[in-house]
């Protein structure tokens, strides 16, 4: 309120000196008050050169109005439109508004302004507002856990006697899929989809008899057991895989949740593979562990599908592509069923 106290006295100092009273004229009396009258404007104008120079200055002269904004956050405004003159100091504004009726002066909010200004501007848009699309949410990514096995020739779960070594304990062979990346595209509604993403699986095989399995002389996988071995408290065959599905998805409006089924394909990419034994020799703990590629397929395909309602997620992989490469072992086609323990 000062600044704008400073504005307004030299536009009214003329006046104040035209209006006043004429007294009798004494000797240097005269003289002395036009010289502190002098000395009092040039005081109030050197006042407002330095808070121009301190400050930045604008002025907008327009058929509205005229506006001056002084500072880089317009800290200190006046606006002249018609018969209203506006000043703001900061948050902080005055409205002097000269009607017929006589002259009426209000402290106003500016941020209220604003958001009056907002509203109108919203009710007077011609533009109706678009209603929003809903977008297609995929369900892949999220850890997983479900148990291995493989079927044989014709989809039998028995293996040949030459294949016995192979035997696993299913209920021990874990596995885990880590499903990290998702992406879905809907085709033209938000209830179905293409989904694809990105995930490591990690299988794990517990074979059910005291053995494990090596490479022969020939390069074909065959049963082996380590010489000298006692009980064999555990025997695993592990392997890593990238995988990549691509699924197409339907959602089914079930109360205020969906329904998600899904099915499509799934590729893996091999990253690593290793065995490892757990035995007793004469009543010492031993433990073996080998890495090697164990003629397993680089690459691997299959079908995947999957189901899922509220916190219940269910899966199944069964892959077309046998486990190992052509005459390297035994002709198993591996699957896997579980459960998406935690949905990303």
């Amino acid at each position: 309120m000062l600044i704008a106290g400073l504005l307004v006295i030299p536009l009214y100092a003329q006046e104040v000196v035209e209006d006043s009273v004429e007294v009798p004229e004494a000797p240097g009396i005269e003289e002395i008050q036009e010289i502190q009258e002098i000395e009092e404007v040039q005081e109030i104008e050197e006042v407002q050169e330095m808070v121009v120079e301190e400050e930045t200055e604008e002025i907008l002269e327009a058929a509205e109005g005229t506006k001056i904004t002084l500072g880089e956050d317009e800290v200190f405004i006046i606006e002249e439109s018609g018969d209203t003159i506006r000043v703001k100091l900061g948050s902080k504004g005055i409205s002097i508004v000269e009607t017929e009726e006589g002259t009426s002066i209000k402290i106003i909010e500016m941020e209220e302004e604003k958001e009056e200004k907002k509203v109108e501007e919203a009710d007077g848009s011609d533009e109706p507002e678009k209603p929003k699309k809903n977008k297609f949410k995929p369900h892949y990514a999220g850890l997983e856990l479900g148990l291995n096995n493989y079927f044989s020739s014709g989809f039998d779960m028995s293996l040949p006697a030459g294949d016995l070594f192979m035997d696993l304990n299913t209920g021990r062979s874990w596995n885990f899929n880590l499903n990290i990346l998702e992406y879905g595209i809907g085709l033209g509604t938000d209830k179905v989809g293409l989904v694809t993403g990105l995930g490591f699986e990690w299988t794990n095989y517990v074979f059910d008899y005291q053995n494990s399995i090596r490479k022969n002389v020939d390069g074909v996988i065959v049963e082996y057991v380590p010489e000298d071995a006692g009980n064999i408290v555990k025997s695993k065959f592990n392997m890593t895989y990238l995988t990549a599905p691509l699924l197409l998805e339907f959602q089914i409006p079930a109360g205020k949740k969906r329904i998600h089924i899904s099915g499509g394909l799934i590729g893996g990419v091999k990253i690593a593979s290793n065995t490892k034994i757990k035995y007793e020799i004469s009543g010492e703990k031993s433990k073996e562990k080998a890495k090697g590629d164990y003629n397993l397929a680089p690459l691997r395909y299959g079908v995947t599908a999957r189901v899922g309602y509220r916190a219940i997620n269910l899966f199944a992989n069964y892959y077309l592509s046998p486990l190992f490469s052509e005459n390297g072992g035994p002709e198993l086609n591996p699957f896997s069923v579980g459960l998406c323990l935690i949905p990303f």
